[in-house]
């Protein structure tokens, strides 16, 4: 990832969007695809879909990534000038306490710091100590006289956690909202790829969706809008490479072993096995997830879309997800922009999704034969 593109990902990563207040970082996109795509649109749900016109006959694709990142609300505002504060998405009241956040505040021009307090272990009793305070028992002090405090903070005010993006050790980069700004990241970089070869013979949308982390409802509106011949979605994934993590439950996922591609009911067997010949075709390493049930992605609802769409999964390791302290690997990113440009570019006309039919038929006859011959 060279200097541009990783100042890119800190601009994504540093732009507050908790779910439901997405509009800076679409505007962010908006801005960023408007040379590159043909043409850029912004649905009523606020997801940014940028189109890019192919060159002959081949399947629509559309690369999903939501934009949308986890956070708070503010609920109360109390005579003393204290905020309460519910969830936005999956948080962790463990790891709030002593946490620094910016409140983003209807009456205020930029973000006001707030630290989330808890009462000092001196003055903690024995049997709390260990125990997690709920979220409804934890204020956030801005360090301002209570009169200015209820001017500038309205109930619903949105707050994100108070930390950007840093590279550190061996090409690993630590950051709240890597879920899944990474992925916008990812896909627009595709679309620029794309759009600079000039090769592509399908249409391809890059859709930044919003609301995911509430229940991937911007997918649902995307997929219908869009209507994809075929589309993937990106998130990021479990990284199971550090201590605590069992392998047996959760499987062997490595950061930096490359994108990972899903595999189960969620994800067309099809676009499978092409998502898996295009990471051999560019020569990278890639990862398989067993994904039994619901992905939890923007896969879910875009596979049931209209009458379905076949539908792929690719992911990039992510160790403490919905922390402050998301960690990825860089190169796992550059590898599935490299994956997608190759999927898209192998899309050919006439290509068939059906189960069954075209990639990995032959296997799936063979045995069907056996067990004709075991009868």
């Amino acid at each position: 990832m060279n200097k541009q593109d990783r100042k890119y990902l800190k601009r994504l990563l540093e732009t507050p969007s908790p779910t439901g207040c997405e509009q800076r970082i679409a505007a962010m996109v908006r801005e960023r695809m408007e040379g590159v795509a043909d043409r850029v649109t912004t649905d009523v749900m606020g997801s940014v879909h940028a189109r890019l016109a192919g060159k002959g006959v081949a399947p629509s694709l559309m690369l999903a990534a939501h934009m949308d990142e986890i956070g708070l609300m503010v609920v109360n505002v109390s005579d003393d000038g204290f905020l309460s504060v519910a969830a936005i998405g999956g948080v962790d009241a463990a790891i709030l306490p002593g946490l620094r956040v910016d409140v983003h505040a209807s009456g205020a021009e930029r973000p006001l710091r707030g630290v989330v307090g808890r009462k000092p272990i001196h003055l903690i009793s024995a049997g709390e100590r260990d125990k997690v305070t709920p979220l409804s028992d934890l204020v956030i002090d801005l360090g301002l006289p209570a009169k200015k405090v209820k001017r500038l903070v309205k109930v619903g005010d949105a707050i994100t956690f108070g930390v950007g993006f840093e590279r550190f050790g061996k090409n690993m980069g630590v950051s709240r909202a890597f879920d899944d700004k990474c992925g916008v990241w990812v896909i627009t970089r595709v679309l620029e790829e794309l759009a600079a070869a000039g090769d592509c013979a399908g249409d391809v949308t890059c859709a930044c969706t919003v609301q995911e982390e509430i229940g991937t409802r911007g997918a649902i509106t995307s997929a219908f809008g869009v209507r994809p011949d075929v589309a993937v979605a990106f998130d990021v994934t479990h990284a199971t490479d550090y201590p605590g993590i069992s392998h047996a439950k959760f499987g062997d996922i490595k950061c930096g072993g490359g994108p990972v591609i899903g595999r189960g009911p969620n994800v067309n067997p099809q676009v499978f096995e092409r998502l898996v010949q295009a990471a051999k075709t560019v020569g990278i390493p890639y990862q398989i997830e067993a994904l039994p049930g619901h992905s939890g992605t923007d896969a879910w609802p875009i596979q049931v879309s209209r009458s379905g769409i076949p539908t792929g999964l690719v992911s990039v390791p992510l160790r403490y997800m919905h922390t402050p302290t998301e960690v990825i690997c860089l190169d796992d990113l550059d590898a599935t922009v490299a994956l997608f440009v190759q999927f898209a570019r192998d899309l050919e006309s006439g290509c068939s999704f059906v189960p069954m039919a075209g990639y990995g038929s032959a296997s799936l006859d063979a045995c069907f034969a056996r067990t004709t011959q075991g009868e």
